[in-house]
């Protein structure tokens, strides 16, 4: 059996070029295990900030039609009022008692409506700050979701194809979505409002 020399050589340089990536695989997997891990904390508060938007946004819906109907019973009273004002002018004097008793009736009515209305408006308005507080948390945990599954997925290619310079760059988006989902757990103002926005 004869030693080929130069089919000793490659397999020397292969050998070399192995050991020097085996810190890759293990590299590898324990990135998307922490990144998973983190990924699956951030799910848990992103679920519970979505069922908050949820219920912010039909808190608004209730108050605005609670608006809209003490808007009617205004101005169903304000007509009223105006009518009996204008019966008023040409009641007999004995009837002057009962419509003045009717239009401050009517009148305390109207005021009362208007003045429910616009507590229900600042209800309603409140609601919807609400909520856009936390669309805006939510907005940042999307965003991490979506970088970290990218992340995860270069790392997979950088684990098969075992290079190293795919595995840098996966700690890019990395690093990112980790930043976006800390953002959103600590209340940072980190929103790129751009990116943001061109993805939903």
């Amino acid at each position: 059996m004869d030693i080929d020399p130069l089919s000793a050589v490659e397999s020397a340089k292969a050998e070399a070029a192995a050991t020097k990536r085996a810190w890759l695989n293990p590299a590898v997997a324990i990135t998307v295990a922490l990144l998973a891990t983190f990924m699956g904390i951030c799910k848990v508060k992103d679920d519970n900030i979505v069922q908050a938007m949820q219920q912010a946004q039909a808190d608004k819906l209730d108050h605005w039609q609670f608006y809209q109907a003490r808007n009617i019973r205004e101005e169903i009273a304000k007509s009223t009022l105006a009518q009996l004002r204008l019966q008023a002018a040409s009641a007999p004097p004995k009837m002057e008692a009962a419509y003045q008793a009717q239009i401050a009736a009517y009148e305390v009515l109207a005021k009362e409506q208007h003045q429910k209305k616009d507590e229900l408006k600042v209800q309603a308005e409140k609601d919807q700050a609400t909520y856009d507080a936390l669309n805006f948390k939510d907005d940042q945990f999307d965003l991490s979701d979506a970088l970290i599954a990218i992340a995860i997925s270069l790392l997979a290619v950088a684990s098969l194809t075992q290079l190293p310079w795919l595995f840098v760059l996966a700690l890019v988006p990395s690093g990112f979505g980790v930043l976006m989902g800390l953002s959103g757990l600590v209340g940072l103002g980190i929103h790129p409002d751009a990116l943001i926005k061109l993805l939903s």
